[in-house]
């Protein structure tokens, strides 16, 4: 519904729809009510395509001569760039009824059709999810993620995530205790970094907006030691090399293609660094491995960038997939390709072998260096113990640069 008084049309966007705000920005909770409306007119009927999505209409009153994904980061602000890009990759973005790119400019006259998911509810409610806590203060916490946990809500998980569970935590066992509410308008207070789903090991969360701050300035500065621990297939043949790719969404809109991340070198690849580190390798003979099996190789891995689903991306574009990461090319590990009696059950890992070992940073109150390791997951550790008892495993490797204990991550 465009304005019927012009001087209505703030900036250079027409409200349609009802959910655009004075100013030209999309209002979040008219988003919400949007979907919650399109949700009662499709209870009765089968799939939820449109429940979980709302439309927004911008008309353009000026020449602005800007990029689509820019004039949309203005109006959507709960949403990301990368995130926007997506969106009109993935053809959910019309520019005067037809498809377009995050590219595409702008022009006085254009009409702009967004099919956008609503931001998630800000009031993020406690849950009794299990919380490893590794070091809690007044200003922070370090815990150790488990897998099968998303960090925060988003689109169709509102519940059951990491920061439900420290809601609930706060409220149980820390009188007082709160996350910060720097990131709160788009249901992420506290987040400064995050870990993949499946994806577990050490992470930080800010109790205040101060130490948040703080914290998120050393991220975006790479003044945090931050190091992972994957397994991966195949055998590694250089100790201790660096990984630059540039990293961009994929280009497929097939289901369970379109999420993932790939190498490319155009405009929408950024750049993304790696280093990896060998620390171990584990050779299979025919007498252990199945037919087939490459053997396996623990890495030590350090981020210089800090881009989606990178280390994934970057090991299996190196044809050494992460064990387990089926996205990527990895395949669930089985007992008897490691040597290990079968109870039935013959796998032994099916989600990736990735886990964050060691976080360093400095105190964001006190400035005090500060430094804290992860123990490993049943799963992937019981996997590298049996990988170790093979007769071809190698000695444990200390390269320059790494720095791991292993001790402290493999128990």
């Amino acid at each position: 519904m465009t304005p019927s008084n012009p001087a209505d049309r703030t900036n250079d966007a027409a409200d349609h729809g009802g959910v655009v705000a004075r100013g030209g920005k999309v209002d979040p909770e008219a988003l919400r009510a949007q979907v919650a409306a399109n949700a009662s007119d499709n209870a009765e009927t089968e799939g939820d395509a449109e429940s979980g999505l709302a439309h927004v209409q911008f008309t353009l009153a000026h020449d602005l001569n800007k990029r689509l994904d820019k004039y949309l980061t203005d109006r959507i602000t709960f949403l990301s760039r990368n995130q926007l890009q997506k969106l009109v990759e993935a053809g959910a973005v019309l520019v005067n009824g037809q498809p377009a790119k995050p590219s595409t400019k702008l022009r006085r006259g254009d009409v702009v059709d967004v099919t956008v998911p609503p931001p998630p509810p800000t009031d993020i409610q406690g849950e009794p999810i299990p919380i490893e806590k590794l070091f809690e203060d007044e200003h922070l916490i370090v815990i150790n993620k488990q897998p099968d946990l998303i960090v925060h809500p988003a689109r169709s998980h509102h519940s059951g995530t990491l920061l439900n569970g420290l809601v609930h935590h706060f409220a149980q066992y820390n009188a007082g205790g709160a996350l910060s509410a720097v990131g709160k308008d788009v249901a992420r207070p506290g987040v400064i970094h995050r870990l993949d789903r499946n994806t577990s090991g050490v992470m930080v969360v800010a109790k205040d907006d101060t130490a948040h701050w703080k914290l998120a300035s050393q991220f975006e500065h790479r003044a945090v030691d931050k190091r992972y621990l994957a397994l991966v297939e195949g055998i590694v043949e250089i100790d201790a090399d660096v990984i630059e790719a540039p990293l961009g969404p994929s280009l497929s809109r097939v289901k369970g293609q379109r999420e993932k991340v790939v190498v490319r070198h155009d405009e929408l690849g950024k750049s993304a660094v790696t280093l990896y580190r060998v620390r171990q390798r584990f050779p299979l003979d025919a007498q252990v491995g199945l037919r087939g099996t490459r053997g396996y190789t623990l890495l030590e891995l350090e981020l210089k960038t800090g881009r989606t689903h990178q280390i994934r991306v970057h090991l299996a574009h190196l044809g050494y997939p992460i064990a387990a990461d089926d996205m990527y090319g990895g395949h669930v590990v089985r007992a008897a390709t490691i040597g290990l009696p079968s109870d039935g059950n013959d796998i032994v890992l099916s989600r990736q072998a990735l886990h964050a070992g060691t976080l360093a940073f400095h105190h964001p109150i006190t400035n005090t260096p500060v430094s804290f390791a992860a123990p490993l997951p049943e799963d992937i550790a019981c996997v590298i113990r049996a990988l170790r008892d093979t007769p071809q495993a190698s000695d444990v490797l200390m390269p320059p640069g790494a720095t791991l204990d292993l001790s402290q991550i493999i128990v």
